[in-house]
């Protein structure tokens, strides 16, 4: 057989690698249970108490930012949920590891590009986490406070997809993120602001729509509310579907764009630290 159809032939298609990526992330941080029980129990026991506070602003306010009280601690525990596979606090990736160690070099001539090969892992991730983190706090509400659940097939679908939309968002961000570490070579100062500004603008510590103008109306338009905002909203009904949906994926055009662009800049820029 000529070496080249051989090579064709014990090679796994671009597919299946990226498949077996998602298996490998998934199957990763499968190993590391106990950390993701404590994260769920942690995120179900802040659920409880954000529920309690937003309950108490409600009934001061009733009908506050178009929610019912039933949606406010719907949405508490919904952005619960989001906060392990959108990984909302940020990190999750082994990029900026791999840059200072040097291996980052490695991974910039890989037959398959970095964005994607990162893309696919983190989505492994995001599947564990979402059965292992997003569930129980999730089940917790609707015993404790009985949280809204959609009635039609297709609020649910649409949810669907603006969950995972908003995971491509937070991985996008998250990524370009890491790869400034090219340029920076200490992601922790850029790290803590990416904290505060997605804790902050994705609807996380409250919803935007109480927000009051034109802050809200800023905030609603930045990628951070695509990421919490936009999927609680699709959820509860509150949100016209495809100019919902239609926002994420700009959003997550635009963020992983810049990612390829960052990359390929970073192959002129890599330095590494260390003998």
């Amino acid at each position: 057989m000529p070496p080249f159809h051989r090579r064709f032939l014990t090679q796994p298609p671009l597919l299946s690698l990226y498949a077996q990526l998602v298996r490998y992330g998934f199957r990763k941080h499968a190993t590391y249970w106990g950390a993701a029980a404590a994260g769920a129990f942690t995120n179900t026991v802040f659920g409880v108490l954000r529920a309690y506070v937003l309950i108490a602003l409600w009934r001061a306010r009733p009908g506050l930012g178009g929610y019912d009280i039933a949606d406010a601690v719907t949405f508490c525990f919904l952005t619960q949920a989001y906060i392990g596979p959108m990984q909302v606090f940020g990190g999750g990736l082994e990029v900026t590891q791999r840059i200072r160690t040097g291996d980052i070099a490695l991974d910039l001539v890989r037959p398959a590009p970095l964005l994607l090969w990162s893309l696919a892992q983190d989505l492994g991730r995001a599947g564990y986490l979402f059965l292992a983190r997003s569930l129980p706090p999730t089940v917790a509400g609707t015993l404790l406070f009985g949280i809204v659940l959609p009635g039609d097939v297709a609020v649910w679908a649409a949810f669907a997809a603006s969950f995972a939309l908003g995971i491509v968002i937070s991985f996008g961000w998250r990524y370009i993120v890491a790869m400034a570490t090219c340029w920076l070579r200490d992601d922790r100062g850029l790290a803590v602001v990416s904290l505060v500004l997605t804790t902050f603008f994705s609807g996380l510590m409250l919803p935007l729509v109480i927000f009051p103008e034109p802050l809200g109306t800023i905030a609603g338009a930045l990628p951070w509310a695509a990421m919490v905002q936009v999927p609680a909203d699709v959820y509860l009904g509150k949100a016209d579907v495809p100019g919902a949906l239609a926002f994420q994926a700009m959003w997550a055009a635009v963020l992983l764009s810049l990612g390829a662009l960052i990359t390929r800049a970073a192959r002129r820029k890599v330095v590494i630290d260390g003998g």
